[in-house]
């Protein structure tokens, strides 16, 4: 992977900086009783109620009043957003030390995530808390579907990233477990790399050395990552 020139790097986080047990929520959406969770529910792209609070277009309130009517009686809001917030599995704190030791060598560290409201400000709010630090001072913005109205692979997401923080496509390194996704950052002027597994080459903890490694290289640092 060529890494030469990049100077600002764009995380997703479900499947990247977050990892995801999609099947954990569909579970534990259909034992509060719905039974369509499996429909509505995609590892990129949601569906009905819950596309529309990814994009936006549904408040947290008329969420959780939409789903509870699917639900069993007596279905409350926190039990709907613990079976949600189920598709959410961890955070390693090697994660947030990666994205701590980037920023140190001089990259912008940013995120851009198909995400919701609901997540947003509990589950994820509250993970980037593992250190005592809070979610800014990972990145150094946060690009969120709901908040922008649009959803990836749509590259209209990827460019109003880069107008808002005035970065340069070909500067700016997208990383994303989603081959569409990337395919949209690519559209929009990003280079972008498909994230695997652990071992593929292609993990963010990986991805991350070899560019700290680079950087070292150029700037004449010896210094082990």
């Amino acid at each position: 992977m060529d890494t030469t020139g990049i100077k600002n790097i764009i995380f997703d986080l479900g499947g990247v900086i977050i990892d995801l047990r999609r099947e954990n929520a569909v579970a534990a959406l259909e034992a509060l009783g719905i039974a369509d969770a499996a429909c509505l529910l995609g590892l990129y792209r949601q569906e009905g109620p819950f596309l529309k609070l990814e994009t936006g277009e549904m408040t947290a309130a008329s969420f959780f009043d939409t789903l509870r009517e699917r639900c069993r009686p007596g279905t409350t809001d926190e039990d709907i957003e613990r079976a949600f917030n189920a598709f959410l599995a961890g955070l390693p704190t090697e994660r947030l030390k990666m994205l701590r030791d980037l920023r140190s060598h001089g990259f912008r560290i940013f995120a851009l995530s198909n995400t919701n409201a609901v997540m947003y400000d509990s589950w994820i709010r509250k993970a980037f808390m593992a250190e005592g630090l809070s979610i800014q001072d990972y990145f150094e913005g946060v690009t969120a579907s709901f908040r922008e109205g649009v959803c990836k692979p749509d590259e209209d997401i990827f460019r109003i990233a880069l107008r808002r923080y005035g970065l340069k496509g070909e500067e700016t390194l997208m990383l994303d477990d989603s081959p569409a996704n990337c395919e949209g950052a690519r559209r929009a002027g990003m280079r972008a790399v498909e994230v695997g597994l652990p071992g593929s080459g292609r993990d963010a903890m990986e991805i991350a050395k070899a560019l700290i490694s680079r950087k070292n290289e150029e700037s004449g640092d010896g210094r082990d990552v």
